[in-house]
């Protein structure tokens, strides 16, 4: 890897971690909300860096573009009070601190621990590769987050048209 490429790898990793931060820590629901649509973006860019341009598009379409707009949809239909902000409190901040600090510490001492073996080149896989992989070994999986999908819709339309007393 070039000098280049380990900078831009190490650009949208701190966009990840700034925008997983922002996530966590924002007390306003949307900006929440927009802080992990950054985080879904910036992660189609490190699917870009590894040449999965195909994996890449589905993580915007579908998670920056799908699921953010829907957690919107959610957010700004399940308002009581118009105008007034949806606000949320982190309990425990101190506690996952410690916890996600701990995992990152294994994490990285695991991986510092491992030896490093040459890259050896392997295939992009092709869009037919990955069709026949979604409706090959991975259907069930993929058919039941079609059907999770869709039960988070009718929950999201149920909440919606429910009137407060």
């Amino acid at each position: 890897m070039s000098g280049l490429e380990v900078l831009g790898v190490s650009l949208l990793a701190g966009v990840i971690l700034l925008g997983a931060l922002g996530t966590v820590i924002s007390r306003d629901l949307v900006r929440s909300v927009l802080w992990l649509a950054l985080t879904l973006v910036a992660t189609a860019g490190v699917y870009l860096k590894l040449l999965a341009g195909f994996l890449a598009g589905a993580q915007v379409l579908l998670y920056a573009g799908g699921v953010i707009t829907l957690a919107i949809f959610a957010v700004m239909l399940s308002q009581r009070v118009e105008g007034a902000g949806v606000r949320h409190e982190s309990r425990g901040l101190v506690v996952g601190a410690l916890a996600a600090l701990a995992v990152g510490v294994v994490l990285v001492v695991g991986i510092l621990a491992s030896p490093l073996a040459a890259a050896a080149a392997v295939p992009a896989p092709s869009v037919t590769d990955l069709a026949a992989s979604f409706l090959g070994e991975f259907l069930l999986p993929f058919e039941v987050l079609s059907v999770l999908l869709v039960a988070v819709m009718v929950a999201a339309i149920t909440i919606a048209r429910r009137t407060d007393p």
